[in-house]
């Protein structure tokens, strides 16, 4: 996924924008996970295939038995894996996954302490994220998390830091964990395992620990939301690239085994389907009761039903993120004269690339005009002077960055300053614009003070520093735009089979955290990847008030206590709730849920889907309280979120998509209930959908059953279901699943008939055929598909079999393309000839052995030839 900058309106939330068409987690070739009956002894099955393949992982454990191995040949793997998947003893068969580095935004960094001229009060518990969150009432309780053991599966930390306790091991804050995989991993290469979990180079599993249980010895007033809980540290991602699915097993398992409470990563991939294997180990895990948080995911913009996993694992707790009241933002400072005046100071934030030491010139604007919304999005005037000997000032708006760095470029421009079109200031990236050898970003007040001063005439001159020595300041500037309300990077559930998702919301947007010494030693990152973290520790928090660590209970008290928010699409705020895909049960409460007297059996409610409707549903409510409590029941409506743009729509619309205000009816019996200490009563739930709603479309309602007690308290509860089926959605985009070529980035469509010369059987990897041109199976999926078949029919229109790698199973929505080689799954080749290609999409809560519920599409004919075997080939 590419992360691009945007020039928004937007204060500095982070942008998360999508690439071209979304990737599922890539498969690695020839790789597979075995899960064996939990009686059966492996070693038939190992032995099966010795010689064939490499074991990369041999997981012995009560949770899951079994072992993901790498087939030597690749041209074999299906047909082998296949014959292992029919031994006895097998219980499952997954493909190994890999996932990709926590993505996330970092709009700011910080230097190391001595470095640092701003400091802030650490007297009070006065960080904005707890006050969101109540976390500030358990630190004046003196309640800090001690004796909770949170495992974080990340990028490592660096333990040295002086804020992360500084040391690793028995006695020391990151007392536990290891490093699974080495620096030098890629996901594509064999791990270097040892038992240190140090990370120096990515960062984002120290700014997790930073949320979890930064000390206050750091110099911007940093509070760990636990910060005397015991933190276990497993590395899973080297300095770069991604993991596979099998070593995120072997360290949630690892973790378990290490005695952790609570388990939380923040990692994940496009999926929908917690049957996949990742996910089903985290929901066992959480069956053996240890809760598991994961973070929802930042693919917000793809709209709603782009659930992630682990997150959408059954019981495992999915978090969301809000924005931070505050857009904290750590500036390096510089100088400015106006007609030669005094120097005064100001901040700025260090862009890509960032070559700012001893940068000393005269600033330029294109126009004095600080509302100009599009402020540098066209090509600059042809009387614009060459712009190599100024500071290039352009206001952030309308376009990207990019695009106003480009439009400079062309003038001349080196160095670009920004100014920004709301409260604060941001990292940009403009390192792809040629001839550009700095950027940054300075607040909007900075900037109109310097169009001020252009216009009446006087010559602004800008002194810049380097950013690597600069001194640091940290400002806390107001979040204008979207304060306290979801995120719009935050990913929308619900499962294809309309679980809930996410389960809670938690601050990720802007938070300030502790960073690897190496990149920084502090940092303003966003994501739900910071969201997590600190939920994690609100659950540490409640564990050590009401002194139980029943993951069912924890989360069934943080849903009932949190508080659902208003719809923000990053620009204007609906008077209407945001739906239950996007927020779960809003934002944490942790003070409430951990003083709440009224437990409730569940921490939300599906009616499902239109076909597979459950409309009378219950729960229990328990007074765990001393005195009796009467409570009304009632219930509020949040948005009712339509999944497609129209009812001829292939694929849900992007965010945000379409909300209206229609309302479901709830008959809840009783309407009053009365429960003294210790008594526990039921509630029916009787659910009538929202009515005059376009069923084509796919509506998801949702709201809150409320329950407000006679003590003054108040709970919810949150529902959500369809209108329509999801049987009757496409799941098959027909129209963009066709037949390309490798050669082609742009993926278009061949013209029938195209004649493909492919490499000898089993070649495909000998250099001497690097130049081939393959046919391209391009597959886009409109809706997820828990089988995909790709099956290879002859000139006689006999299906001989399928194109290696299929089936495909628990595949996200999006697009795929796969190279053939001419290899089918049975290990044979296909013989030259003239096909198609039959493309099959289970639809969702669909028969595979029903035919209607299969969508096909077929490709274009297309021939393929060997080329003749070649004794200079070799295999690289």
């Amino acid at each position: 996924m590419v992360r691009l900058g945007l020039a928004t309106t937007l204060l500095a939330a982070a942008s998360f924008a999508q690439a071209a068409h979304q990737k599922a987690p890539a498969v690695v070739p020839g790789a597979y996970i075995v899960e064996y009956e939990d009686s059966h002894d492996p070693t038939s099955i190992l032995a099966s295939i010795k010689g064939d393949a490499t074991i990369r992982k041999d997981i012995r454990h009560e949770l899951f038995k079994g072992a993901s191995f790498q087939f030597k040949d690749l041209n074999k793997a299906d047909d082998l894996a296949n014959k292992v998947a029919a031994m006895s003893g097998v219980k499952a068969m997954y493909p190994v996954r890999r996932y990709s580095l926590p993505e996330y935004a970092v709009h700011s960094t910080g230097r190391a302490v001595q470095e640092v001229v701003a400091k802030r009060d650490t007297g009070n518990d006065t960080f904005t994220p707890h006050l969101m969150t109540q976390v500030n009432k358990f630190r004046d309780s003196g309640i800090t998390g001690k004796g909770i053991k949170i495992a974080v599966i990340d990028t490592g930390i660096d333990y040295l830091h002086p804020a992360l306790g500084g040391c690793f091991g028995p006695g020391c804050l990151v007392s536990y964990g290891t490093d699974l995989v080495g620096d030098d991993f890629n996901g594509s290469n064999t791990p270097v395992p040892d038992s240190d979990p140090m990370d120096t180079c990515n960062g984002h599993g120290s700014h997790v620990c930073g949320v979890i249980s930064a000390n206050t010895n750091n110099p911007y007033g940093i509070i760990g939301a636990a910060p005397d809980v015991t933190l276990g540290a497993y590395r899973v991602f080297g300095c770069s690239g991604d993991v596979g699915n099998d070593i995120l097993i072997e360290a949630y398992l690892k973790a378990y085994d290490d005695g952790s409470d609570i388990i939380t990563a923040s990692i994940g991939g496009a999926s929908g389907w917690p049957e996949d294997s990742w996910a089903a180990v985290v929901s066992r895990i959480v069956e053996k009761g240890v809760p598991c948080l994961v973070s929802a995911g930042n693919d917000g913009a793809t709209g709603i039903f782009y659930a992630s996993t682990a997150a959408n694992g059954k019981k495992v707790t999915a978090v969301a993120s809000v924005d931070n009241i505050l857009a904290p933002a750590l500036l390096s400072e510089a100088s400015y004269s106006v007609a030669n005046s005094s120097l005064s100071t100001f901040g700025f934030t260090a862009g890509s690339p960032s070559a700012w030491a001893n940068v000393s010139l005269p600033v330029w604007s294109v126009n004095f005009n600080t509302a100009d919304a599009a402020n540098g999005c066209e090509a600059f005037p042809d009387d614009t002077p060459d712009l190599s000997k100024y500071i290039v000032l352009i206001r952030r708006g309308t376009c990207t960055f990019v695009q106003k760095a480009q439009n400079a470029a062309a003038k001349g421009a080196k160095y670009i300053i920004y100014y920004n079109n709301a409260s604060g200031s941001t990292k940009v990236d403009v390192s792809t614009v040629a001839g550009v050898k700095a950027a940054a970003m300075v607040t909007s007040e900075t900037g109109a003070a310097w169009i001020k001063a252009l216009q009446a005439g006087t010559q602004v001159t800008v002194n810049m520093a380097d950013p690597e020595t600069a001194p640091k300041n940290l400002n806390n500037f107001p979040n204008t735009a979207t304060p306290g309300f979801l995120s719009t990077y935050t990913s929308w559930g619900p499962t294809y089979e309309v679980d809930v998702k996410p389960q809670i919301s938690s601050p990720g947007g802007m938070i300030l955290s502790t960073y690897p010494r190496a990149l920084g030693s502090y940092a303003v990152l966003s994501g739900t990847s910071m969201a997590c973290p600190l939920a994690a520790a609100t659950w540490a928090l409640v564990m050590q008030k009401r002194g139980t660590k029943d993951p069912k209970v924890l989360e069934n008290l943080f849903s009932a206590t949190a508080h659902p928010n208003l719809f923000n699409d990053g620009t204007k705020t609906y008077p209407m709730l945001a739906p239950v895909a996007q927020q779960g049960a809003g934002l944490i409460q942790a003070w409430d849920a951990a003083n709440a007297n009224a437990l409730l059996s569940v921490s939300s409610i599906s009616f499902n889907d239109t076909e597979h409707f459950k409309p009378l549903q219950s729960f229990e409510v328990t007074n765990t309280g001393k005195k009796a409590v009467t409570y009304q029941l009632g219930h509020t409506s949040a948005a009712t979120a339509y999944t497609f743009a129209n009812d001829t729509s292939i694929g849900p619309a992007a965010f945000p998509n379409e909300l209206v205000d229609a309302k479901a009816t709830l008959v809840l019996t009783p309407a009053k209930l009365t429960l003294n200490p210790g008594q526990k009563k039921t509630v029916t739930v009787l659910a009538i959908p929202p009515l005059g709603l376009d069923a084509k479309r796919l509506p998801v309602y949702s709201g809150y059953i409320t329950l407000n007690g006679t003590d003054s308290t108040g709970y919810s509860l949150p529902y959500q279901g369809v209108v329509g089926s999801m049987r009757s959605v496409t799941v098959l985009d027909k129209q963009n699943s066709y037949l390309s070529q490798s050669s082609d980035a742009t993926y278009a469509p061949v013209a029938a008939g195209t004649t493909f010369t492919l490499p000898p059987a089993g070649k495909a990897n000998d250099t001497l055929y690097a130049n081939t041109v393959y046919p391209t199976i391009v597959l886009t999926l409109s809706m997820g598909s828990a089988e995909v078949h790709a099956d290879v029919v002859n000139s006689k229109g006999k299906t001989i079999g399928q194109v290696l790698t299929f089936p495909a199973r628990w595949n996200p929505r999006g697009t795929f393309e796969w190279n053939w080689d001419g290899a089918l799954s049975d290990g044979t080749y296909a013989p030259a000839d003239t096909y198609k290609i039959t493309l099959k999409a289970l639809k969702i809560y669909g028969n595979s052995k029903w035919p209607l519920d299969w969508e096909t599409q077929t490709t274009e004919p297309f021939m393929i030839k060997y080329a003749a075997k070649s004794k200079r080939a070799f295999t690289a």
